[in-house]
């Protein structure tokens, strides 16, 4: 049964799912957008920014209806897909208002925000009521409630915030995930948010940022900090990054890399760009042929290998790292499932995909694939050494606009490819208390885009694994 609607604190609401009258997923909650007011009147809340298929668009406060069993519940399914753009006087609450450094009115105590309550008053409007505030810059502070009017400062800008409490709120989202919620903050805050990440989920964050992002991120760490980044990044996913850096400070970074992290990344930027070299990763699964299937099952179990990584074990004589020693062949996942666990994989291996060279184009690499529906390919040298592995979704990367991760989805081509054109001139007759009159398109035409945030028609532009 759906609760009526009462106060709702923000940090609960985020990731929850957003669902329409029927029950389809519209999206997740991303944050909520309210706006200040005048004097001590507490700010009045607009609505939730609600995020499809890594699209962050608007839902007016109005449609909320309540939570029912952990999801947001909408009184209409009639909604603007249009982008959601934060306007002048709009505060996100996850986003810029957790973190933020307050003063108690009564004691001109300074408190650190950990939440906010927003609550609906009659007319219909709902205003942001109640904040939780931590006293002390220790986790272990008391945490109390106080009303709006008990604090002030919340309306200038923080020079120093930190990010602890919104890393808090979405501690589980997934990287490119993430990356979609720190696209959408300003860049001091990005930069608030990479500076308390660690290194290890900061690297996977970059992997999936749009370039001018990932090195805005970058140049902002210290050098020694930024060179732990690369380290922790795929050697592939480093090289890339470096390639876009002026050579000088590529070479800064790679020197205070340790010489064994930058190796792998110095071979890959030999390689043009748009190559097999250029593409590959040098880190696949490889083994030799005396391992067994057990061997190889645990290898391809590593929760950090993508699926495309994990579909395949590389069979070479040692050396058993890249440059490796003579090429063999290689076994595919589903083989390895069904022999004996006892078994050597030298006897099951696969030696009738043609590998590639490194000078091998991004065209011919692509129809590699598409013509024997691979979902990676080894790269070999001229002394038939296997040096990296190509990825289907590292020829998409390639093969993509460069700021395909910016772009948003085309309007007409979104609801026709959902199946509910005949939805896209529909007004929104509740009305957007921000004042738009975009077209609509009914939340059930996307109700198969979660859970868990993406579903197959997002054209397959989301890294496996990601």
């Amino acid at each position: 049964m759906t609760t009526a609607p009462a106060r709702l604190f923000c940090r609960r609401l985020a990731g929850l799912l957003v669902l329409d009258p029927n029950g389809d997923v519209v999206g997740r909650v991303r944050d909520v957008v309210v706006t200040l007011r005048l004097g001590r009147e507490p700010p009045r809340a607009l609505g939730l920014a609600v995020e499809v298929q890594r699209r962050p668009i608007f839902v007016p406060i109005s449609k909320v209806t309540g939570v029912e069993s952990g999801a947001v519940v909408l009184s209409s399914a009639r909604l603007s897909w249009r982008r959601f753009a934060q306007r002048p006087g709009e505060i996100l609450v996850l986003g810029e208002l957790l973190d933020r450094q307050v003063t108690l009115v009564a004691t001109e105590a300074t408190v650190t925000v950990v939440d906010a309550a927003i609550e609906p008053i009659r007319g219909g409007d709902w205003v942001l009521d109640q904040v939780a505030v931590r006293t002390g810059r220790r986790r272990r502070g008391e945490v109390r409630t106080v009303s709006w009017d008990e604090v002030t400062g919340i309306s200038l800008p923080a020079e120093t915030q930190g990010a602890a409490n919104l890393l808090a709120a979405f501690e589980k989202l997934r990287p490119a995930d993430l990356a979609s919620l720190l696209h959408n903050l300003s860049s001091k805050r990005r930069a608030e948010v990479a500076a308390a990440l660690d290194d290890e989920r900061l690297a996977d964050v970059l992997e999936e940022l749009p370039e001018d992002e990932q090195i805005e991120l970058l140049g902002g760490l210290a050098d020694d900090r930024a060179a732990d980044i690369l380290e922790a990044m795929g050697p592939d996913d480093a090289a890339d990054l470096l390639r876009d850096l002026p050579a000088e400070e590529a070479e800064r970074l790679l020197r205070l890399m340790e010489p064994q992290e930058a190796a792998p990344v110095r071979r890959l930027l030999v390689y043009p760009d748009n190559t097999a070299g250029g593409l590959m990763t040098s880190e696949p699964v490889i083994l030799g042929p005396n391992a067994t299937v057990a061997e190889a099952l645990a290898r391809v179990r590593a929760p950090e290998l993508s699926p495309a990584l994990a579909a395949q074990v590389y069979v070479v004589r040692p050396p058993f790292e890249t440059p490796t020693g003579r090429y063999l062949g290689l076994a595919h996942f589903q083989r390895l499932l069904r022999e004996p666990p006892g078994a050597l994989v030298g006897g099951i291996i696969d030696i009738d995909i043609t590998p590639l060279r490194p000078e091998t184009s991004l065209p011919e690499v692509t129809r590699l694939l598409a013509s024997y529906n691979l979902v990676a390919v080894p790269v070999l040298d001229g002394l038939a050494r296997l040096v990296g592995v190509v990825t289907v979704d590292d020829v998409l990367d390639h093969m993509l606009p460069a700021n395909w991760r910016e772009r948003d989805l085309d309007s007409d081509a979104r609801v026709g490819a959902l199946g509910d054109s005949a939805d896209t001139a529909h007004s929104d007759s509740d009305g957007d208390s921000r004042g738009d009159t975009h077209s609509d398109a009914r939340s059930n035409a996307v109700s198969t885009a979660l859970p868990g945030g993406q579903d197959r028609r997002d054209n397959g532009l989301r890294r496996p694994g990601s």
